[in-house]
């Protein structure tokens, strides 16, 4: 079993001096894509790290001095074992998020250039670091594609506000939560300043609700409920009748389908839809429905258990 902290460095800042001094009594370095209690399996990739090349990975593994102050959660790959000139380990860290170092002090430490270790591994065959960072790319540019979507689909005049909520968070959580629940309360305001008729602005407010219902990604995301908590808001009553006054839109429909399935709406109102408008629901979702509707609407949400 390999251990973190093998030098007995688990008390002081991490610095990149102490890992130098490390590396600097390395006869050889062991890199395995997988957490500490993998290293040694068998199915594990690995690379070994010769005398000759560790001077190039001290300058990979380079970190911000003095640590974050924290420690991840996560076990934390690959683990990077560190064997003296006898080939005894001296040392264990561990990579994680392929930005940070784990094992040089009393908490984990920005690498300065986590990209360019990913790379470098990558190049000596370690590819799994660099994958996970493509597949994060995608990720991170697919959520961007859907808070843009979202924001094209701003009722006019709500554009400026809808943007302030959708402002992803970034390190200090706590700080964007205030940010949004200020963006929140803004866009709240706008709302009726800029619809003051109830209909019309249930009517506006439902089709921007039905943007997340054609989702690959599913749920909702933080600005989609920032719709919904309006809508809900509103007197149910209004509601009903803003969706029955006049047919509506397939986008009204998939933001009903969203709000009349919520938690919210069925603890306070039930499932059970009046006509017309279940009909029309229903056959909204038969003729267009994505599967979470479909699964909703078998599953007794609408009033509908007879409708799959």
């Amino acid at each position: 079993m390999i251990y973190e902290g093998t030098t007995g460095m688990d008390e002081g800042a991490p610095t990149t001096a102490r890992l130098s001094e490390v590396l600097s009594r390395a006869g050889r370095v062991v890199i395995a894509e997988g957490p500490p209690d993998k290293a040694d399996s068998a199915d594990v990739a690995r690379i070994a790290v010769s005398a000759a090349a560790i001077a190039d990975l001290a300058e990979r593994l380079a970190i911000v001095d003095g640590g974050t102050g924290d420690r991840c959660l996560c076990n934390g790959w690959p683990t990077i074992t560190v064997y003296d000139t006898a080939d005894r380990p001296i040392a264990c860290w561990t990579l994680h998020h392929q930005s940070g170092l784990r094992g040089l002090g009393d908490c984990d430490a920005d690498l300065r250039d986590g990209p360019a270790l990913t790379e470098w591994l990558a190049e000596r065959g370690l590819t799994g670091s660099r994958e996970i960072q493509e597949e994060l790319a995608a990720r991170d540019a697919e959520e961007d594609q859907r808070r843009l979507r979202w924001l094209e689909a701003a009722p006019a005049g709500l554009r400026d506000a809808a943007t302030e909520v959708c402002d992803p968070p970034g390190n200090d959580l706590e700080a964007w939560s205030d940010r949004l629940r200020e963006a929140e309360a803004r866009l709240a305001a706008l709302v009726p300043r800029g619809y003051p008729d109830h209909i019309e602005r249930i009517r506006v407010l439902m089709a921007w609700a039905g943007v997340p219902a054609r989702e690959s990604t599913g749920g909702l995301k933080w600005y989609d409920t920032a719709v919904q908590q309006q809508l809900l808001a509103e007197d149910p009553d209004l509601i009903l009748t803003a969706l029955t006054i006049r047919p509506p839109s397939p986008a009204q429909l998939d933001g009903a389908a969203e709000l009349f399935a919520s938690m919210e709406w069925t603890t306070e109102h039930g499932r059970q839809l009046p006509e017309p408008l279940r009909s029309t629901l229903i056959g909204h979702i038969q003729a267009e429905g994505t599967a979470p509707m479909r699964f909703r609407m078998r599953h007794g949400y609408y009033g509908a258990e007879d409708s799959a």
